[in-house]
């Protein structure tokens, strides 16, 4: 087997978060696999997958490689697609992770328009609003609010984001307007749970002064679209970003409450909350990734 046939698999076996996962897809089987890889970190005397019976994690040199040799085949598929006349043709997967709220109102939307461009390219979103490791579960881009945990991923920020509180007006006709953050205490409140953990610290700033509330949950769940959902629904007053409540703010069917008050950050939350995209090396992004951050960064901007 070539060099290049021996990257490519070790792709697979990321992509796939596993050995027999990946043989499956190429036809071969666990024993073949690993020998495969054995010989490959022989080859370069270097571990490069943590292995154990359940699943598999890249070590530091095999992040390296990865992302090395995803540059190397994008390379070779360039060159291909340069002689057969197709370099403006864009193929390939496109595997894109969100949050629920952000990702059904903005990228799904943008990912049905930049296909209908581009045919060859196969979408994959995935929406949660967990922190996802784009490298152990072959993402090529996420989108995310706030300061990132995984130092090694690029940033390409988009937009600034803030909180704000929320309501529906025919709750907030049956069960009055808060007028100061103590008045939460009187009403159903909607929360956000991170890791089984409800986000129920609720800060605000007002003249200089921080006010903490201890939000007594009604509802709570782990999915900011369900969130959103029964705030429109209204069941109760919830704590979102401003890029997930847009529309319905627009359209009316949500509104803000205690605008006199500056909302500081749930604990948990990261203190820069700015829009951002994110991806796993500056050196190599495949063309079509790299042409739909272009895309999206034009597509957003029209509701900034």
């Amino acid at each position: 087997m070539s060099k290049i046939d021996d990257m490519e698999l070790f792709v697979q076996v990321v992509k796939a978060n596993g050995l027999a996962a990946a043989g499956r897809k190429i036809g071969l089987s666990p024993a073949s696999m690993t020998a495969r890889i054995n010989l490959l970190e022989q080859r370069y005397n270097t571990r490069l997958l943590n292995r154990t019976t359940r699943k598999i994690s890249l070590t530091d040199a095999g992040y390296r490689f990865y992302n090395a040799c995803l540059r190397v085949i994008s390379e070779v598929e360039d060159a291909e697609a340069l002689l057969q006349g197709d370099n403006k043709v864009l193929s390939g997967q496109l595997r894109i992770t969100a949050p629920f709220d952000f990702g059904e109102v903005y990228v799904a939307p943008a990912l049905q328009k930049f296909t209908s461009l581009h045919p060859g390219v196969l979408p994959y979103l995935y929406l949660s609003d967990g922190v996802t490791n784009l490298v152990e579960h072959g993402f090529d881009l996420g989108v995310r609010f706030g300061n990132l945990p995984d130092s090694n991923l690029v940033v390409h920020r988009l937009a600034d984001n803030h909180r704000v509180l929320v309501a529906s007006p025919g709750y907030l006709k049956k069960h009055g307007i808060p007028k100061k953050p103590t008045d939460l205490n009187q009403h159903c409140c909607l929360v956000m749970a991170r890791l089984g953990e409800p986000l129920n610290e609720w800060r605000f700033h007002h003249n200089d002064k921080e006010i903490v509330i201890k939000a007594s949950p009604s509802f709570i769940s782990n999915s900011g679209a369900i969130i959103r959902q029964w705030a429109l629904a209204g069941v109760g007053i919830s704590y979102k970003s401003i890029w997930d409540v847009k529309h319905d703010l627009a359209q009316g069917n949500l509104e803000t409450i205690l605008d006199d008050f500056v909302l500081g950050f749930q604990r948990g939350d990261n203190a820069n909350t700015g829009l951002q995209l994110v991806y796993p090396s500056r050196h190599y992004l495949p063309r079509q990734v790299a042409e739909f951050i272009r895309f999206f960064k034009t597509y957003i901007s029209s509701y900034s």
